[in-house]
């Protein structure tokens, strides 16, 4: 029988190809398996082929499906909402999690809160520290 192999996926979600290959750059070299996406959508269609164990995906992308409208995209699919999301962005903090209160259909549904969030630009050990607490 075959051992299952053990690399964890992450996916890196961000408009910005520097902060694509940074993250990345930041995952491979503390033994995880990065692969990457450009848009929402992308993201998306990258997780359903590819299982990924974590997402990491920018807040702020220029094309309709936005960081955030991707985010509630894959909290609210039935295969992809137990991915943990880790959202990066130059965005507040407390901005993000008041907008994604606003946004959540019932007052104090949980469904929809990010397993991290990280602001621009994300220091090297700070976000390894985070997936590391994540998978």
């Amino acid at each position: 029988m075959k051992a299952k192999h053990s690399v964890k996926k992450i996916l890196v979600v961000d408009d910005e190809a520097d902060m694509r290959i940074f993250v990345s750059t930041v995952a491979e070299t503390n033994g995880y398996e990065a692969i990457s996406a450009e848009t929402g959508q992308q993201a998306l269609e990258m997780a359903w082929h590819h299982r990924p164990d974590l997402v990491i995906l920018d807040v702020m992308m220029p094309k309709i499906e936005d960081g955030i409208h991707t985010f509630h995209q894959f909290k609210s699919d039935a295969v992809l909402k137990d991915t943990p999301v880790i959202m990066l962005s130059a965005i507040a903090q407390k901005t993000f999690f008041h907008y994604v209160k606003l946004l959540n259909p019932v007052a104090g549904d949980n469904s929809y809160t990010p397993e991290g969030y990280v602001e621009k630009p994300p220091d090297a050990e700070d976000l390894i520290q985070l997936i590391q607490s994540i998978i």
